[in-house]
């Protein structure tokens, strides 16, 4: 096999520099399902404290017989996009279970929620319109950003993280837009923040915007049943267009989608590209989503203990002498100052039994790099008592507490 041998030896350079900045991330191989405990190769049963899964749907049974019942009848896929060999029937069952959920009039299913985002802002936004982001946005929006800006000569802006009075300046110096569009996420993932939906709404009426609002960590988690953000805020039905994933608290798989007006769906259904020249999502995942939504509205029980295991969590740790970010979600981020503290920080927290990722520059800003530790439904009072012994233990020998 021919390789260009320059190519090559440039990666291995640059991975060799990223060992050298201590930001090389390791992979940890599971051999079990997504749970509170998983076999992790080579170490045996540990803690997860730094998975998505936070209503423990991953390994539901309900939502996992969903998926083979869904492979046995429908197959493994579609063999090529919706609009050439059709849409099966669970696509359209779930996207109607998801607008429900969400209190939209309609929704469209991607293969994955940084589609669903690519997908929205690149089809609908316009040379002359206005696209105002919060400064901690999710990578996938920005990116979304940046593609629509090249396609279409939109003008762009970003109003500092959760400042209402920069939002508020930067669509008045955009009155002469055709449009003003406001991007947020619900619950900012490094943070652990909540986005001021009110507040956002609130000015968006006053200068006549339209509010899009991505809420991969709230959908499941958010509100007393677990419709997010707008739940939450008591403001349901009042987000123009949402965008969220179906890979995180809704079983954990894969899968996004847009929610919006049923037009906004028909629109992008014609036009956008993702949608247009990708496969479907795999129906065994339609189909295990589906039955995580079905299973959230039959059990509301379950938004309700990962809220109190993440009240007791955040009471713990803090009593225990760490310090995290103030909040109200299942996203708990312990600030340690350098990135090489936090890398070493996760190494010696797996060494005792618990996995939770250490996160530093450039995924946050220098000086800011933390572990962040993220609770589930599915963690027992026994579970987060164990992490907060090894969290005291590693805490005391790196110095920290």
């Amino acid at each position: 096999m021919a390789l260009n041998k320059k190519f090559d030896a440039e990666l291995k350079a640059s991975i060799e520099q990223l060992k050298t900045d201590k930001v090389y991330k390791r992979l940890n191989y599971l051999a079990s399902p997504q749970s509170a405990r998983v076999t992790m190769e080579g170490r045996g049963e540990i803690l997860i404290f730094s998975s998505n899964n936070y209503l423990g749907l991953c390994d539901e049974p309900e939502v996992v017989q969903a998926g083979i019942d869904g492979l046995n009848k429908y197959g493994a896929g579609t063999g090529s996009v919706r609009f050439i060999c059709g849409t099966f029937a669970i696509h359209r069952e779930l996207e109607s279970a998801i607008a429900a959920l969400v209190g939209t009039e309609a929704a469209l299913s991607y293969v994955s929620a940084w589609n669903a985002n690519e997908g929205f802002t690149a089809t609908v936004v316009e040379q002359g319109d206005f696209v105002v982001s919060d400064a901690l946005n999710h990578a996938s929006i920005i990116d979304s950003l940046r593609l629509a800006k090249a396609i279409t000569k939109c003008t762009t802006g970003v109003y500092a993280h959760s400042d209402m009075s920069d939002l508020t300046a930067k669509l008045e110096s955009a009155r002469d837009a055709k449009r003003r569009i406001i991007w947020t996420d619900g619950v900012f993932s490094m943070e652990g923040s909540i986005a001021k939906l009110p507040d956002i709404l609130e000015i968006a009426r006053k200068y006549d915007a339209i509010v899009v609002m991505d809420d991969s960590h709230a959908t499941g988690v958010l509100g007393t049943n677990g419709r997010g953000t707008a739940e939450h805020y008591g403001v349901l039905g009042e987000v123009d267009v949402i965008t969220s994933t179906l890979g995180k608290a809704l079983g954990g798989a894969a899968g996004g989608f847009v929610a919006g007006p049923a037009s906004l769906c028909d629109m992008l259904t014609q036009r956008s590209r993702p949608q247009l020249f990708s496969n479907a999502l795999p129906p065994t995942v339609a189909s295990s989503s589906l039955a995580a939504i079905e299973f959230l509205t039959a059990h509301p029980e379950r938004v309700k203990k990962l809220r109190d295991n993440a009240i007791y969590f955040r009471e713990q740790i803090t009593e225990a002498g760490f310090k995290p970010l103030p909040g109200e979600t299942p996203i708990i981020p312990i600030i340690v100052g350098e990135t090489a503290t936090a890398i070493q920080m996760s190494d010696m927290l797996l060494e005792e039994g618990v996995f939770v990722t250490g996160f530093g520059f450039p995924v946050v800003p220098q000086g800011q790099a933390r572990v962040r530790c993220q609770l589930s439904a599915a963690h027992s009072r026994d579970d987060i008592d164990e992490a907060i012994a090894a969290f005291k233990t590693v805490g005391r020998k790196l110095g920290i507490i």
